[in-house]
């Protein structure tokens, strides 16, 4: 639908931006979101085959054998389970990434990042993503382990808590691995900055530059940190490209999501979700129906929890409209804040 709306639509500029916006940049912008959008139902649609090969092709049911074959305690056949599944999934992924970056941004002239930059960032992420999903899935077998009944609502909990503290602990260790972070040497931002935010009651520890130009040219900025005291990070292509007075537009747009409290609401509705979700599974794991519905042999609680995940993504995909409208009625409102 909307390759359709580009089609007819995206070479016509709207009365608001004349002068601001030309021709040849709306055919830019256009070809570049058209060829972003068809390879993104190439990549997905190669994930999705893969996923279905790996259920119905009879490659789930091999993989849990071998597992069971191990001999393994609960804990170690899970954790080696879903750690394997995830490095699958990762190396799949490798060709349509190296595509995107190296391809299509570049051909749009937005990617600046080198082959070896590329290949540091993988590894980090493998090792960040492997710590990540040792802490989480020995977290959540532990819990299942220990309170077979009750297990769905301390796995509920332990998920919540360790989302505020990796949203609080990011700036300081995850971040860092792939950017640095230095203060803005614009002579009188800081001020502004801290003078327009102060009217919403958000107090700004500090404003960062971060080094994204090593990587894309594409623009950003956002906020760090949890409660009233926020630090602002600006991409150094956001200092490059835009004047003062545009930055604090962008900043106030930022600042009317907090004041609407759009996050808070978000993660509200999600940890609601979730709980609910938690419990649904709880009930059905607990039977064999999804082992006989799949005909999977000696069926783990492991090779179960995939196929509810599965089973799961069907289930939710009607609601993406609900949240794109969401998420479009939430950044309006932060527009006319700001």
């Amino acid at each position: 639908m909307n390759l359709r709306h580009l089609k007819k639509f995206g070479l016509t500029v709207p009365r608001e931006l004349e002068g601001k916006v030309d021709e040849d940049l709306l055919e830019k912008t256009q070809a570049y979101e058209a060829e972003k959008t068809r390879f993104s139902f190439l990549s997905s649609g190669f994930g999705d085959i893969a996923v279905l090969v790996f259920i119905f092709g009879g490659l789930l049911n091999i993989y849990n054998a071998w597992i069971v074959s191990l001999n393994l305690s609960f804990f170690v056949s899970g954790l080696l389970f879903f750690l394997l599944l995830n490095y699958m999934n990762t190396f799949i992924s490798v060709p349509f990434g190296l595509y995107n970056t190296f391809k299509i941004e570049k051909k749009y002239g937005f990617n600046t990042m080198t082959q070896r930059l590329w290949l540091i960032d993988f590894l980090k992420s493998l090792g960040l993503s492997t710590v990540l999903t040792c802490i989480l899935v020995s977290a959540g077998l532990s819990l299942v382990q220990s309170s077979p009944d009750y297990w769905w609502i301390w796995v509920w909990c332990f998920s919540l808590a360790f989302s505020l503290f990796m949203m609080y602990i990011s700036f300081y260790v995850i971040e860092p691995l792939f950017n640095k972070f230095a203060p803005i040497d614009e002579e009188g931002l800081e001020e502004r900055i801290r003078a327009l935010l102060q009217k919403v009651g958000i107090k700004v520890k500090r404003v960062f530059k971060m080094d994204a130009s090593k990587r894309s040219k594409h623009t950003n900025a956002y906020f760090s940190g949890i409660g009233r005291v926020k630090r602002i990070i600006l991409y150094d292509t956001l200092l490059q490209k835009m004047n003062h007075d545009e930055i604090l537009a962008v900043l106030a747009h930022e600042a009317g999501h907090w004041k609407k409290k759009h996050v808070l609401k978000m993660i509200i509705a999600v940890e609601i979700i979730s709980f609910v979700a938690l419990y649904l599974s709880f009930v059905v794991l607990r039977t064999d129906l999804l082992g006989n519905l799949f005909r999977i042999q000696n069926a783990t609680f492991f090779a179960r929890l995939v196929v509810l995940g599965f089973i799961g993504n069907i289930i939710s995909f009607p609601f993406i409209p609900l949240g794109s409208y969401v998420s479009r009625r939430l950044e309006g409102e932060s527009e006319r804040f700001a």
